[in-house]
């Protein structure tokens, strides 16, 4: 069957993609660090595009950790070919595909001098993604996997249980089921692959059952958050895994009267941070690189946004160093002078 006239560009691009791949080496795709269910679900799609259509595999290679029990839930019960990053020789691979970030980003570990072949990703263009060879970025859709889902329609690849199901959650948790940043293009999909859906995997991937420290966690966020007016910040200080820090961005900014919420924790020598906003009139991601100017890297979009401080110890004074100076750099975002917090619990 041949692809609607609204996929036709996306053929064009993957048709010739497609074409420039055959007869080429070993291939892997890279996608960002703790890893998050947008890129793990990008990286299953795009591999089973591969198989489909070149009848070649590829590698998926991650590096950092998967904390989070709904991401590590997703990956095992989706049966999501993963391999750490480090026990690869990337010199092995003729083709390098990157997901859901890009080079130079900071986001992911990629080496400096790797060259990249091919970049599929919905944040802002970065100048060194010019110098590949395929990019498809897309800063109007809200997910990457909805790029990756259009790719397999425009070549009329069949979408399994697994994979609807890996393509559906990703849509729906980094949107939040399409509340944040959904798009026409990530509301279709999300409307497309729903009935493919495995709806009992679903349901265990979204209500995992949950570890003691995620609990402790909570409690230690809560005791930690600080308001200043419609702006909350809190400090985990020491983290078990680097995901825990946007899922409590997300859960405080649920609080009432916050607009934005701005979390860190310590982990592995960093301070890992997340910005969540629910205010069209700002963007988050533009804020967070100015928020870590000098100090670390940051990126994302409107109402989302990460990034890591570097070199941060894991000691209280330090960390609480690193809160003062990022707290001061937000609230001068906002214009708000200097603003008396109150603790979320007295």
């Amino acid at each position: 069957m041949p692809a609607e006239e609204w996929l036709l560009p996306t053929k064009k691009f993957t048709d010739n993609m497609l074409a420039w791949l055959r007869g080429r080496g070993k291939i892997v795709i890279i996608v960002h660090d703790n890893p998050d269910p947008d890129c793990l679900a990008s990286a299953m799609a795009l591999r089973h595009l591969f198989i489909m259509k070149l009848n070649r595999s590829a590698v998926i290679a991650f590096s950092g950790m998967i904390g989070r029990s709904e991401n590590l839930y997703m990956a095992k019960s989706l049966e999501i070919p993963l391999t750490p990053g480090g026990i690869l020789d990337l010199k092995e691979f003729q083709v390098v595909c990157m997901l859901d970030t890009q080079p130079g980003t900071g986001n992911n570990s990629l080496p400096q001098d790797t060259r990249v072949d091919i970049v599929v990703d919905h944040h802002p263009l970065r100048d060194n993604t010019k110098n590949c060879r395929w990019v498809d970025v897309r800063e109007e859709y809200g997910v990457t996997a909805t790029i990756l889902y259009e790719y397999l329609q425009a070549q009329d690849v069949s979408i399994g249980t697994k994979l609807a199901t890996a393509l559906f959650y990703a849509i729906k948790s980094e949107t939040q089921d399409l509340g944040r940043e959904a798009n026409r293009p990530d509301r279709d999909a999300y409307l497309r692959l729903f009935p493919l859906t495995n709806k009992k995997l679903l349901y265990e991937i979204t209500y995992p059952k949950l570890p003691a420290e995620y609990f402790l966690t909570i409690n230690s966020a809560l005791e930690n958050t600080k308001i200043y007016d419609t702006v909350l910040v809190v400090n985990l200080q020491e983290i078990i895994f680097p995901e825990v820090v946007a899922e409590m961005a997300d859960f405080l900014l649920r609080l009432e009267n916050i607009e934005t919420a701005l979390s860190m924790g310590q982990y592995n020598g960093e301070m890992v941070l997340s910005i969540r906003t629910i205010r069209h009139d700002v963007n988050a991601g533009e804020i967070i690189k100015r928020l870590v100017e000098g100090h670390g890297a940051a990126g994302g979009h409107g109402m989302m946004a990460g990034g890591k401080v570097n070199n941060v110890p894991a000691d209280r004074k330090a960390m609480l160093e690193v809160e003062k100076l990022l707290t001061a750099r937000l609230l001068a975002e906002f214009k708000m002078g200097k603003v008396k917090p109150r603790k979320l619990i007295r």
